[in-house]
């Protein structure tokens, strides 16, 4: 059987996508969380890749998802793993606008979506896991947003500062555990995904910082969601992966 366990959120698309068929490609079994089935990803992977499940959840209700997790993992305890990772890759951003035009129940998924679950899949992964003799990983996926304010991105912006700063805790936590796991929130940069063409779409008149979003297309400078994929895998593998809670991986 595979030796690796990944748990991938948002891997029907982008980032997630690309980080499923590296996975796959590894060798490892990727069990992914997304509304919908990623399409095509094990046609393309090779004869000889690792395993995918696939569950269609909605991440802005969490709390069943966490348990249905934990239950599965529980289930799986004397599995001969020797390492399992859970990524937090899944996140939204709502509408582009002021706060003050901004609607509540747009606001309350944005930050489930990107905050609430996570914690929550952290929570769960952890208490599954505990006992576990396999090495044991987090990555959360942050921002540079997470890290410095902007206009009309509030919901973003809280959402990864939240990620940051839960994840900073996270590690305490588990630094008193025998076997505590190694977790860091992980800037991957700016990346060519549907989240830039949102971001370069909105009305210049609520989003001040617009132009500059389509001038990081026009020059070039947004990586492709395979080389982030790359680089933020490989920070994983790094034998001192989680000396630091937060940590940058753009290239």
């Amino acid at each position: 059987m595979n030796t690796h366990l990944t748990i991938l959120t948002g891997h029907s698309r982008g980032l997630g996508l690309a980080m499923a068929q590296q996975l796959l490609e590894a060798g490892h079994t990727v069990l992914g969380i997304s509304r919908q089935r990623a399409t095509g990803l094990t046609e393309a992977a090779p004869a000889a890749s690792g395993e995918l499940i696939e569950w269609q959840a909605d991440l802005a209700d969490g709390a069943p998802v966490a348990q249905q997790l934990k239950a599965w993992l529980q289930a799986r305890a004397d599995m001969p793993w020797q390492a399992v990772s859970l990524i937090n890759n899944a996140g939204m951003i709502a509408t582009i606008a002021p706060l003050s035009k901004s609607d509540p129940a747009d606001l309350a998924r944005a930050l489930r979506v990107g905050l609430e679950t996570p914690m929550q899949l952290c929570a769960a992964f952890l208490q599954a896991t505990a006992d576990w003799r396999a090495a044991r990983k987090i990555m959360n996926i942050s921002s540079g947003l997470g890290r410095r304010a902007m206009a009309s991105q509030s919901a973003y912006c809280a959402a990864k500062a939240g990620m940051d700063h839960f994840t900073r805790c996270m590690a305490l936590d588990e630094a008193h555990q025998p076997q505590g796991a190694r977790v860091c929130s992980v800037s991957p940069g700016v990346i060519a995904t549907d989240m830039q063409l949102q971001l370069r779409s909105a009305p210049a008149q609520d989003f001040p910082d617009r132009a500059g979003f389509v001038g990081l297309h026009a020059q070039g400078q947004l990586s492709s969601p395979e080389a982030a994929a790359r680089r933020l895998l490989a920070c994983l593998a790094r034998a001192d992966y989680g000396q630091e809670p937060v940590s940058d991986a753009r290239g």
